[in-house]
């Protein structure tokens, strides 16, 4: 009797672990899949004003110096929010902290499908952007919480594609809603979307394996003689970090110059209609799917975890993308959806990496979130100074002949392939540590 009971107990602990091994599978998945989707649709409510620009300049409500500067109210209050709610994230409870981020987001699209006036415009955009900055910090969080040093690279490449599918989803759905309901409909779209969103979080997404019973993952959160604060501030000191933060800023020049305004030149400079032109900024959206995803299985498998070479690789093609989207005769179809399929590949991979993956690498895991935001206020601050230089470079280039509005996109074209150059060279030097 004692030798069966010696027997059986190490099958009954067993059998209680692999219920545990399955029990964190489970929330592993459920917490992945709702912070890719759950961001994707963060996305959709972030870019419907890139949809709606042209629409509502024709329709003499705003100009492109005032959709310009309501572009930059997002782009600057997100560089700060990413700062500041990129180091709350690592205190938070970042179910609750994501769920609602996206639910504002998607009430200030509401009322923004019910007004006219730019100030209001302006306002609610500035707000979209403080809690359009809670979605990124909680997700990356969410990776050093749940999966360990070894799969990080691969599963931060998979949900950096929740930055395409929103693209994907906003320029295409959204441009088709708008064609046939109007402007306002873009934004009402999205803040349906939105709110469809923040259900899914509140309901898939968890805060931390402990939160559910589980153990931690990473060795950085067993250490309890080392305060999150103190790890932070380790961050905040590293040069590396914020040369990353720099390269990526000037990368967010050049992808948020197609975003913002790629559907607005390829309906000026090249004449193709409100779908068209959403339908070939959508092909660098889905293409950025494979470069996203990509991104962080290639460099864990082929690089052994190095991200230096395949930036280099990628920023290049960023370079060669703008070029040909740029430079190219007027309206050639399959030339000008090269370009995009070029550049969804490049900017998509540099967004993993020069966006926050090789600054969350050389962080502690514990100041995930803090890593995340130095690269993000850096990022978005250039987003949102691009937005006001592209407006009014655009608009202080155009004439009017003989009743025909005429656009030249010179200055344009230097400032964006230049920005695409400056990133590639900073990037370079941080090469030994990444």
């Amino acid at each position: 009797m004692l030798n069966y009971f010696k027997k059986s107990l190490p099958k009954s602990i067993t059998l209680e672990q692999e219920q545990q091994k399955k029990y964190y599978k489970k929330l592993k998945w459920q917490v992945f899949i709702s912070a890719t989707l759950g961001y994707g649709l963060y996305y959709v409510c972030r870019l419907s004003l890139n949809v709606v620009k042209k629409p509502i300049v024709d329709s003499g409500l705003l100009t492109e110096s005032q959709l310009g500067i309501i572009g930059s109210a997002l782009f600057f209050s997100y560089a700060i929010g990413k700062l500041t709610n990129g180091f709350l994230a690592d205190h938070s409870n970042i179910k609750r902290f994501m769920a609602t981020g996206l639910l504002v987001s998607a009430l200030a699209n509401l009322i923004m499908g019910f007004t006219d006036s730019f100030l209001f415009f302006a306002i609610c955009w500035g707000v979209n952007g403080w809690v359009q900055s809670m979605g990124a910090p909680s997700c990356v969080v969410s990776l050093s919480r749940w999966y360990t040093d070894k799969e990080r690279g691969s599963y931060y490449g998979f949900w950096s594609t929740s930055h395409n599918i929103g693209e994907a989803l906003t320029y295409v759905l959204t441009a088709v809603v708008v064609s046939y309901f109007g402007w306002e409909w873009g934004f009402r779209a999205a803040a349906i979307v939105g709110l469809l969103g923040a259900l899914m979080i509140s309901l898939f997404f968890h805060d931390t394996p402990e939160s559910k019973g589980l153990p931690a993952v990473n060795e950085d959160f067993k250490k309890e003689n080392i305060s999150t604060w103190d790890e932070q501030k380790v961050v905040l000191k590293n040069p590396y970090v914020w040369v990353l933060a720099l390269s990526s800023a000037f990368m967010y020049i050049s992808r948020y110059a197609v975003n913002s305004w790629g559907p607005y030149y390829f309906e000026a400079a090249k004449g193709y209609s409100l779908t068209e032109a959403n339908t070939l900024v959508a092909i660098s959206a889905v293409c950025g799917i494979l470069g996203t995803a990509s991104s962080g299985f290639v460099s864990d498998k082929f690089f052994k975890g190095r991200r230096n070479a395949p930036a280099l690789i990628f920023g290049l093609m960023n370079v060669l993308a703008l070029s040909l989207f740029l430079l190219l005769p007027e309206k050639i179809w399959w030339l000008d959806a090269l370009s995009m399929v070029i550049f969804g590949l490049g900017i998509g991979a540099l967004i993993c990496y020069l966006g926050g993956l090789m600054a969350v690498d050389i962080a502690s895991k514990k100041a995930s979130g803090a890593a995340l935001g130095i690269v993000g206020v850096m990022s978005y601050a250039a987003a949102g100074i691009q937005d006001i230089a592209s407006g009014y470079l655009i608009e202080n280039n155009k004439s009017v002949v003989n009743g025909v509005t005429m656009y030249d996109f010179g200055s344009i074209s230097i400032f964006w392939i230049s920005a695409a150059v400056i990133s590639l060279l900073l990037a370079l030097l941080t090469w030994k540590k990444t």
